[in-house]
């Protein structure tokens, strides 16, 4: 099973956060152990939403707002896609990020095909 680990800093200021060398390395450390066990797929930081935009839809057109988004209660800094037995494991995974006071992984299991019943993956293909 796939999973989703996505990193929700701690709230600070998005413009001119920046990380520390001590905390760079250490996410680095812990990087090389998710390669080094075979369970990391992909990962990447994000820059900050003050210089992102969101894409809204409604009524059948699509809004660009351009960031930074005030009213945003939580942003993403980044995200890691791991392969992993169980959410179980995943949250463990998880759970041994060195991440700061207040940042928050959110983990969720990435939808494959046999998830869906046998008419919705016709439709897909």
């Amino acid at each position: 099973m796939r999973f989703m680990m996505i990193m929700i800093p701690s709230p600070k200021d998005d413009a001119n956060w920046e990380p520390t060398a001590e905390a760079v390395a250490a996410m680095g450390s812990y990087n090389e152990e998710l390669t080094k066990a075979g369970v990391l797929l992909a990962l990447d930081g994000l820059h900050p939403g003050s210089k992102g935009a969101r894409v809204s839809f409604g009524g059948g057109r699509a809004t660009v707002t351009d960031g930074p988004f005030t009213e945003a209660k939580e942003v993403i800094g980044g995200y890691w896609l791991i392969q992993a037995k169980s959410k179980e494991e995943a949250v463990q995974w998880a759970s041994r990020c060195p991440g700061g006071d207040g940042d928050v992984i959110e983990v969720r299991q990435v939808y494959e095909m046999a998830d869906f019943p046998p008419e919705l993956q016709e439709a897909a293909r």
